[in-house]
């Protein structure tokens, strides 16, 4: 199993620059991939977790069928759409924390209300960050997805990018899957297993 790296046994010192490291986490985290729809969440938490032998799940899968129908019809999920499935989201991440088994896990985390809900345990971030043009091509280029190419605007619109006081990495969206996870990995000092 693979482990970060951190800075020496001093526990106050940062996990991911420019954050503060929660004390009480010395475990492995729980990796939420985040960014908006066709960031390329799914392929890189797949990446990432394949490397690292962690548990995996896909945010998507968790969403409530009210809000897949939801978006297949065009219509953006609002705060009360999402609460559930944040809910979801959090008990996976929960479960994980609990057990002290590392996992990554993809979710949108558009907002940091949002994020708030999730980083009560031991999470990192991991933002794809892209051009709404990079995006839209690659959503407009995926199939089998609820999610239409329209909706992108108002994910762009509702995006608040994660801030200096959140356990996060950013990592280039323009650049392969796999350049992006071995970002990942190189950024959080994680070691792939054998």
């Amino acid at each position: 199993m693979a482990t970060l790296e951190n800075a020496g046994a001093d526990s106050s010192a940062p996990l991911v620059p420019g954050s503060a490291r929660h004390p009480a986490h010395d475990s492995d985290p729980v990796l939420v991939v985040m960014g908006v729809s066709g960031s390329g969440k799914s392929t890189v938490a797949a990446l990432v977790a394949e490397r690292l032998g962690w548990d995996l799940a896909e945010g998507d899968d968790l969403h409530p069928d009210e809000n897949v129908a939801k978006m297949a019809a065009g219509q953006p999920l609002d705060d009360d759409d999402r609460a559930p499935w944040l809910d979801t989201v959090s008990s996976w991440i929960v479960e994980h924390a609990m057990q002290g088994v590392p996992g990554v896990i993809t979710c949108s985390a558009l907002k940091r209300k949002y994020r708030d809900v999730l980083r009560e345990h031991n999470v990192v971030f991991v933002y794809l960050q892209g051009s709404g043009d990079l995006i839209g091509g690659r959503m407009a280029e995926r199939s089998g997805h609820f999610m239409p190419t329209t909706l992108l605007d108002s994910q762009v619109a509702t995006l608040e990018p994660p801030q200096a006081d959140e356990r996060h990495i950013v990592v280039d969206a323009t650049r392969t899957p796999e350049e992006e996870a071995d970002d990942v990995l190189r950024l959080l000092g994680l070691t792939p297993v054998a």
